[in-house]
């Protein structure tokens, strides 16, 4: 098996600490930024839904405030969010280099999008269960928990399974100007340096990825689908 990987994969297999060291790194960033993007989301998906017009928390001014910034940082590559946000990473990480300089970028380009999946999936909650729910003389509070996110994990569990897959891409483009992980993997040795079974590998292993991470998304959301 080793003398095969050594004839198939021979780059690879000549820096298995480089490569073992991309796949960590670019758990990392997927992991920190997007337990930090999943928290902003859903705060931002839920207020955003409750204070639109006709909802139960109301605010108009509120809405458009929050509706605004988010279509702000959508309609902004994720390249160009990357050079915009480097002296923030810098306050912030105290580097805009390497996995730590990746973070601050990554939440700005992963919590927009992840608010609208919020908002979307929450968009599909029965307007007949919060009426419901008001009649029963349940508060804003005990509506939003108890209606919105449990009726909403399905909607949830795919949203979530939607951005992390879109966060991993985001990765891999911020690995492409030195961040780390399999992109930069994949740029520095497969790209750069002419090795194209080391783009190959990067390529497999961020479909195996993906595909387990769809698989548990839509598991999570069959489960709870009513």
């Amino acid at each position: 098996m080793v003398e095969l990987l050594n004839q198939w994969l021979p780059n690879v297999m000549d820096r298995p600490d480089v490569f073992i060291k991309s796949i960590q790194e670019t758990f990392i960033m997927v992991g920190w930024s997007g337990v930090i993007s999943f928290v902003v989301g859903l705060f931002l998906g839920v207020l955003i839904t409750v204070t639109k017009p006709g909802n139960i928390l109301e605010h108009p001014l509120v809405y458009r405030i929050i509706d605004k910034v988010v279509n702000l940082f959508r309609s902004v590559p994720f390249i160009i969010l990357l050079a915009c946000l480097v002296p923030l990473s810098r306050l912030i990480m105290g580097t805009a280099i390497g996995v730590k300089g990746a973070i601050v970028p990554l939440v700005f380009g992963c919590a927009p999008f992840f608010t609208r999946q919020i908002e979307s999936a929450l968009a599909d909650v029965d307007p007949g269960l919060i009426e419901a729910a008001q009649s029963m003389g349940l508060d804003n509070k005990d509506i939003i928990f108890r209606v919105y996110l449990k009726e909403g994990i399905a909607g949830i569990a795919r949203g979530t399974t939607i951005t992390i897959i879109s966060l991993i891409g985001l990765t891999a483009m911020a690995g492409a100007i030195g961040a780390g992980g399999l992109g930069n993997f994949a740029i520095m040795y497969g790209h750069q340096r002419n090795m194209p079974d080391i783009t190959y590998t990067t390529v497999v292993v961020l479909v195996i990825i993906v595909t387990v991470v769809q698989l548990i998304g839509n598991y999570i959301a069959k489960k709870n689908t009513h």
